[in-house]
C-alpha cells in the first residue's frame, strides 16, 4: 500500500512540476470532466433517453477534444515565449493561454453539470448558475 501511495504522490508531483501554473486547472478539468460524464449518464435515464455506446463514445471524444484545446493553448504559450525570447525579452508567465482555455472549459463543464443535475430533478440554487455564467464571461473578456 505504501508503494502505491508513494507512486501516486510521485506522479502528481512530477505533473505539478512539469505543468506549473497549469496544474490546478488541469486537475480541476479532469475532475469536472468525470463529474459531467457521470451526471450526464444519470440525467439520460431521467430524460427517458436510451444510453447508447455511440452517445457515450461521442461524450468521451468531446472530453478528449477539450484536452486538445488546452494543448493548443499550451502550444500558443510556447510560441509566444519563443517569439519574445527571439525579440530579446522574456515573458513572465507560464501557461497563460492554456490556463485561460482550461478555466473556460471548466466553466462550461460546471454549467453542463448543473443542467444535468437539474434534469435529474434536484433544485438548483439560482446563484450557482449566475456565478458559473459570470465566471465564464469574465474569462472571455480577459481573452479579448
Amino acid at each position: 500500500m505504501d508503494k502505491i501511495k508513494a507512486s501516486v504522490i510521485a506522479v502528481f508531483t512530477a505533473l505539478s512540476a512539469w505543468l506549473g501554473v497549469l496544474a490546478v486547472p488541469a486537475l480541476l478539468l479532469v475532475t469536472v470532466n468525470i463529474i459531467d460524464y457521470g451526471t450526464g449518464l444519470a440525467a439520460a435515464k431521467f430524460r427517458s433517453q436510451k444510453i447508447s455506446s455511440y452517445k457515450s463514445f461521442r461524450g468521451i471524444a468531446k472530453k478528449i477534444c477539450m484536452w486538445l484545446l488546452v494543448a493548443v493553448g499550451a502550444v500558443f504559450d510556447c510560441l509566444l515565449a519563443y517569439a519574445a525570447q527571439q525579440a530579446g525579452t522574456a515573458l513572465k508567465f507560464g501557461y497563460a493561454v492554456a490556463s485561460l482555455v482550461a478555466v473556460w472549459l471548466i466553466c462550461n463543464e460546471i454549467i453542463s453539470i448543473l443542467e444535468n443535475i437539474s434534469d435529474i430533478g434536484v433544485a438548483l440554487p439560482p446563484f450557482l448558475v449566475r456565478i458559473a455564467g459570470s465566471l465564464k464571461s469574465q474569462v472571455e473578456s480577459k481573452i479579448d
